[in-house]
């Protein structure tokens, strides 16, 4: 029985030993010892290449006119900025937070609106894509990041010599945001009717212009009602940013595609002009409708929160209210009327995500960086040519150049941010390959530039001289509209929706500071209309390039026709 026991424990042993041997092998082959670890040079080589080219990009749109607004605070004007560390980082949250947002609506929303563009025309009604294409045009501009500087401007606006405009920025901030949206979505249904039933654009921009500067008269000549004037055509630059553009152009170019047959190459341009226009009348619209109340603006305006009052909370609430109802809404059109599966779910949730993040991150930096440092700018520039109690010595400069000065300050600041928006350098791109070169991407480029910086500067002079607004927006837009009567459709479709291309989320918000802080500075009745100017000015430019080349190429054309008659009477 000992010998049995003692055998089979022997046994026992060998055994385990022989598995002990087999699994030590076993971990040897699938499981090294020392696992492999990622230095961060190989972190860098693995993230660096998706993630540097995005940086680089939202660097150059930033960077650049957050050191020229810093410099010319520090070496023209005199002045230090203050709270440099805190606008150091607010600049550093919105690169980050436009890399995020801008990737997020690239992989989480464009791949919806691609999708919906192209199928929805052809599975459903007219009545359902114009009910999509309106709330589409809505939410979309909830979503978009500069609409949320709107929201500050109520603390710099002076309720007691613009109390209409004070109470709709301060008790009916919502409403107007959802006027703006409201303006949007009927801008894309009539641009959508308008490619459904071939108009050209030039015959829109007429219908839809002559009412709303009709009503901008009607304002300027009301006392009450004319500071309104400013704020409704700046709302429409604010509309036409990363959100609204692409999602809405993907749409309107798929019914486009399902539904006409025009040859214009420029055909696809249009919406965006009217997503500018149609806010202003219906900001306005919105005006008159508040402008019967009666309502205590002073203590309203006192109780206004400022930039810096906005908590990382109360930006993260505001972020997803933006983001999730528009892409729920996205997915019901894809799921409820397409049903069409999502297709690299994890890819769309992750943009989602991305999206979010980078709203948070954007408006953050807004608050603590962008929006103070182009309040500061703004408000210093009339120590150049005026005293001014935070600028030592000012005057710094007698009159007349110190207005040079800030005049100079104004067009530098409009050319620099719009030679840097990446939109415009797109867009240059796709005209002269639809062109086939007649309108060269480097003079679109420096067409639009030139046309943003005389309007920023003109803009700049209303607010320190405190010009009404209608004496210089009326008059830009009548000789914008004689030029459109006269030019050809393409040049229209061009040059009406390189405005929008302009007014990016970073230029706006800065611009928008910047004209308030004037405004406050120079004890303007407000500091809005910098935007619009900004916006009628690459109109009138690029119409009148146009017109040029068409010009040019007639003059080449007679040449032409008389060099082949002589030739045919010399033979």
């Amino acid at each position: 029985m000992k010998q049995s026991i003692r055998y089979g424990d022997f046994l026992g042993v060998v055994r385990l030993k022989q598995r002990a041997i087999s699994y030590n092998d076993l971990s040897r082959i699938e499981h090294p010892a020392r696992p492999p670890r990622l230095r961060a040079l190989d972190v860098y080589r693995l993230v660096g290449p998706y993630v540097a080219p995005k940086a680089i990009e939202q660097l150059r749109a930033v960077l650049p006119i957050a050191l020229f607004l810093a410099l010319f605070q520090l070496l023209v004007l005199r002045a230090g900025v203050r709270g440099p560390e805190a606008i150091a980082l607010g600049i550093v949250a919105v690169i980050a937070g436009l890399m995020c947002f801008i990737e997020g609506v690239r992989l989480g929303l464009m791949p919806f609106a691609e999708n919906i563009g192209y199928l929805l025309p052809q599975r459903s009604r007219i009545a359902t894509v114009l009910a999509v294409a309106f709330a589409l045009g809505i939410l979309a501009t909830l979503a978009e990041p500069a609409i949320g500087a709107l929201k500050a401007a109520g603390s710099l606006t002076d309720p007691q010599r613009a109390p209409l405009l004070a109470r709709i920025l301060d008790q009916h901030s919502v409403a107007l945001v959802w006027a703006v949206g409201l303006g949007v979505g009927a801008a894309v249904v009539v641009g959508i009717l308008r490619m459904l039933h071939n108009l050209s654009l030039k015959t829109v921009v007429v219908v839809t212009l002559v009412p709303a500067l009709g009503l901008s008269g009607w304002f300027a000549a009301d006392p009450a009602l004319a500071p309104v004037l400013g704020l409704a055509w700046d709302c429409g630059a604010i509309t036409t940013g990363p959100v609204t553009v692409p999602l809405v152009l993907a749409l309107g170019i798929g019914v486009a595609n399902a539904s006409t047959e025009e040859d214009n190459p420029l055909c696809g341009f249009g919406i965006v002009t009217l997503a500018s226009l149609f806010p202003a009348i219906a900001v306005m619209l919105l005006a008159l409708m508040v402008g019967g109340e009666a309502a205590p603006v002073a203590q309203a305006a006192a109780e206004a929160p400022a930039w810096h009052e906005q908590t990382p909370y109360a930006e993260a609430i505001g972020a997803l209210r933006a983001i999730l109802p528009l892409t729920l809404f996205l997915w019901l059109v894809q799921r409820g009327l397409l049903r069409e599966k999502l297709k690299d779910a994890p890819f769309v949730w992750y943009g989602i995500l991305m999206a979010v993040l980078g709203m948070l991150l954007f408006n953050l930096g807004l608050s603590w960086g962008l929006a103070p440092l182009g309040s500061q700018a703004g408000s210093l520039v009339p120590a150049a040519f005026s005293v001014h109690p935070d600028a030592t010595g000012s005057p710094l400069y007698s009159y007349g150049p110190g207005l040079a000065v800030a005049i100079g300050f104004a067009a530098l600041l409009g050319l620099g941010a719009t030679l840097a928006e990446p939109a415009l350098l797109a867009m240059g791109i796709t005209v002269e390959n639809l062109t086939d070169g007649a309108f060269r991407r480097g003079l679109l480029v420096y067409t639009v530039a030139a046309g943003v910086a005389l309007g920023t500067a003109l803009g700049v002079a209303k607010i320190a001289f405190d010009l009404p607004l209608a004496a210089l927006l009326l008059p830009a837009y009548g000789v914008a509209l004689v030029m459109t009567l006269v030019s050809s459709e393409e040049y229209v479709n061009l040059a009406w929706d390189s405005a929008g291309v302009t007014t990016g989320p970073v230029t706006v918000p800065l611009v928008l500071a910047l004209g308030l802080g004037l405004g406050k500075s120079v004890n303007a009745v407000d500091g809005f209309g910098v935007l619009a100017m900004a916006s009628v000015g690459p109109i009138a430019s690029v119409l009148a390039v146009g017109l040029w080349i068409r010009l040019a190429e007639a003059r080449e054309a007679r040449r032409a026709a008389e060099r082949a008659r002589l030739r045919g009477t010399a033979q």
